[in-house]
């Protein structure tokens, strides 16, 4: 019953918003789609990544044939574009082929085999058609919140360091190549979480079975629980509202050599209509945290292999080091962010153990912390910035709760256990 309404909701949430794109005179999710497929795709990489995933589900034989096709539909479609003198894009091959197999499973399949491709398929498809609507969805911010909060924010950010502005000027000092990798991996994120879970899902087709739990589902359940506090707290970010992308709206061209001065009475400051009001809480952190939690540990419990762990631990570090360094964050946003993705996760980790009070808690208390966290940033943001030892202090200490809390919960049971393990075949033996 859940799914099918969730199926039945897709169409009817797209048709929505598709209504509201065309009043507002912008490009919905529908218009977008069919772009995907005969048009020029808005993302190279997205449309992609949803194929990847939805190849789990599916054999060898039909990954390659899948593959094939998609490859030969980009080539002929980026041909085209370049003989007409249009730019080059691709991304229409991967849409068609993956609309195609799920219609394929649909139709000719039947059992394990047919429930493994339409669930991968779902998958890549909930992943291309979250990008449409988190597109519509900035819109909405801006149009919703006129005005952006930003000026409470940077007090509050006082108590962190303002380290957006000591990274901004570390990457100054650290060069273009620096830059470029770090653009590289903050745009990217979409690979890097498809990469991982493939790997979490490769056993799929071999076994028959899905784990109950992976990085997908965090990533979905992100993108529609923390976009709404978006038109809650609007916030566009240091470069915009203190530097110099603000077309003329900013309070001045301080990022990111001079940090603004203490002004103890902020106000709510009108923004223009392009800014996306997306920074409250960082998403970005979000997801990278959440990509970073699972490359910890595979889906039967046992550690992740070194490169998986290092890549997530490299992912997360990276990203953190971007979204301030490129001025599209503050520091209090980093942290409302992996509060966010520590609840969320808490939620949905290892479903079969139910809710019982270590999950409670654990969900009750991240979504107590954010609440908390994001009422000090706007109302008292002005003692934070004025006590900044102490304010940063409290703001760092419920983190580090959060995060002790989610790690003697979902870890250290496990190893514990692992250890156990050990002692009992070291015993055998």
């Amino acid at each position: 019953m859940w799914v099918a309404a969730g199926v039945a909701a897709v169409p009817v949430l797209l048709i929505a918003l598709q209504i509201v794109a065309v009043r507002e005179g912008f490009q919905g999710p529908l218009g977008s789609l069919w772009q995907d497929y005969v048009g020029t795709p808005k993302s190279m990489s997205v449309p992609w990544a949803g194929l990847i995933l939805a190849l789990v589900g599916i054999s060898t034989r039909h990954r390659i044939i899948a593959l094939s096709a998609a490859v030969a539909i980009d080539a002929v479609w980026a041909g085209i574009r370049l003989l007409s003198g249009a730019s080059f894009a691709i991304g229409n091959g991967p849409v068609i082929v993956l609309t195609g197999l799920a219609i394929f499973a649909w139709l000719r399949w039947d059992g394990t085999e047919r429930r493994s491709a339409l669930h991968a398929a779902a998958l890549g498809a909930l992943l291309i058609l979250a990008t449409k609507v988190g597109d519509v969805w900035l819109h909405v911010t801006i149009m919703s919140r006129p005005a952006v909060l930003d000026e409470y924010v940077l007090l509050a950010d006082h108590a962190l360091g303002d380290p957006s502005w000591v990274m901004g000027r570390v990457l100054d000092v650290l060069g273009p190549v620096v830059y470029g990798v770090l653009h590289w991996v903050y745009i990217e994120l979409p690979v890097a979480a498809i990469a991982v879970a493939v790997w979490q899902l490769r056993r799929v087709v071999s076994s028959g079975r899905w784990p109950t739990h992976y990085l997908v589902r965090t990533f979905l359940v992100l993108g529609l629980v923390g976009p709404v506090v978006y038109v809650i707290f609007p916030v566009v970010g240091p470069m915009f509202a203190f530097g110099a992308d603000g077309n003329g709206l900013q309070l001045g061209n301080y990022w990111p050599g001079v940090v603004p001065p203490l002004d103890r009475n902020p106000m709510p400051m009108p923004f223009d209509s392009v800014t996306p009001r997306n920074c409250m809480p960082s998403m970005h952190t979000a997801w990278a945290l959440s990509v970073f939690l699972h490359t910890r540990r595979d889906t039967d419990g046992g550690p992740a292999p070194s490169l998986v762990r290092w890549g997530g631990a490299f992912w997360l570090l990276a990203t953190v080091i971007a979204t301030l360094g490129f001025g599209y964050h503050y520091g209090v946003d980093l942290v409302a962010g992996a509060v966010l993705c520590l609840t969320v996760e808490s939620a949905l980790r290892d479903p079969e153990r139910g809710w019982g009070w270590f999950r409670i808690r654990l969900v009750a208390g991240g979504t107590v912390v954010l609440a908390v966290l994001l009422l000090s940033y706007r109302y008292l943001s002005v003692p934070m910035a004025e006590y900044p030892v102490l304010a940063g202090t409290v703001v760092l200490a419920l983190l580090a709760g959060m995060a002790a809390g989610f790690h003697a919960t979902w870890f250290a049971g496990l190893r514990q256990t692992a250890a156990s393990q050990r002692e009992v075949e070291t015993a055998a033996r």
